[in-house]
């Protein structure tokens, strides 16, 4: 289901809204593996510039999810912000914008929790109108967003009820793919969040409990159908959304609660690599290209200092 032949691409001066940041030439500690933290765009939290979620662009740029305002943007490696999209409000009630991926033809895909509005939209390559390409009004909340390219497929979590959802882009029919005690929140001491941050890797969907703090993977079996479910790490506390490094099975979580990142190893151990002495503010999401990992920070809790920044992958 292409977003192209359902929605017109605008002038980028009409669609896009303009913004420049300021980038900060400070880079701090880290810890190995990871080094030369650099904040390269200091966002406007009074508009609501709090980046949920996180995907590259070729050429380094960041498209994020503004998750209040309801708008994708376009981060550069120099701190310049475009609005490639806002998604449409809903006439009563929150909305919220969450999971972001990036097709290869440069189409993204984001998850939105609206009400009757909720489901995944498409927006083209370069902004333009968001188009809704599959319909999950019965969803409590969508936040993390994955894309398995080999299948088309979109896997989507649903946090508050601990579910994961398989979206076909062929047809745009949503169906529930996962669910179980290991994707809910707790009973009592509850974030909210359970299933949270998800990624196809190696023939797998994995998934990031907040709640439990562990790191899931859940095998996709031949006919397209959920596996059992195994823990891959435990005590990743407020784990949000993570990306694979491409060593293996090793991950970068971001940790919001915490305003932590952590490297998770392939045997489940973890070790803190960036914290907010690095510029961290309740990070929610990573992405890794090459030997740079960005991540985004919502500023969520801190009200600061909403920004992206980048380090290096040792």
């Amino acid at each position: 289901m292409s977003c192209y032949r359902r929605t017109l691409v605008l002038s980028a001066l009409a669609l896009a809204g303009l913004a420049t940041a300021q980038t900060t030439g400070t880079a701090f500690a880290a810890t190995a593996p990871l080094s030369d933290p650099v904040v390269i765009s200091h966002l406007d939290i009074s508009t609501l510039q709090q980046p949920e979620n996180i995907t590259l662009e070729p050429n380094g740029s960041a498209d994020v999810t503004f998750n209040q305002s309801r708008q994708v943007a376009r981060v550069t490696t120099s701190g310049a912000v475009t609005i490639l999209a806002t998604l449409p409000a809903p006439a009563t009630g929150t909305a919220l914008a969450s999971g972001i991926v990036r097709k290869s033809d440069g189409t993204l895909y984001v998850g939105y929790t609206a009400g009757a509005l909720s489901g995944i939209y498409c927006v083209p390559a370069n902004g333009g109108t968001p188009v809704k390409v599959a319909s999950l009004p019965s969803v409590a909340y969508l936040n993390g967003l994955a894309l398995d390219t080999s299948a088309n497929v979109l896997y989507a979590t649903d946090s508050t009820n601990g579910q994961v959802w398989k979206v076909p882009l062929s047809t745009g029919t949503a169906s529930l793919w996962a669910q179980g005690a290991d994707l809910e929140r707790n009973a009592t001491g509850s974030s909210g969040f359970g299933a949270n941050g998800i990624k196809v890797h190696s023939g797998a969907v994995w998934v990031g409990n907040t709640d439990k703090g562990t790191l899931l993977s859940v095998p996709i079996n031949s006919d397209g159908t959920a596996g059992t479910v195994t823990t891959k790490a435990t005590g990743v506390t407020g784990i949000d959304d993570f990306s694979f490094t491409g060593s293996g099975d090793q991950v970068l979580a971001a940790q919001n609660f915490l305003n932590a990142v952590s490297l998770v190893n392939s045997d489940g151990t973890h070790t803190t690599v960036l914290t907010a002495t690095d510029g961290l503010e309740n990070p929610t999401s990573t992405a890794v290209s090459g030997s740079t990992v960005y991540v985004a920070s919502g500023a969520y809790f801190t009200h600061t200092d909403p920004n992206v920044l980048t380090a290096t992958v040792g």
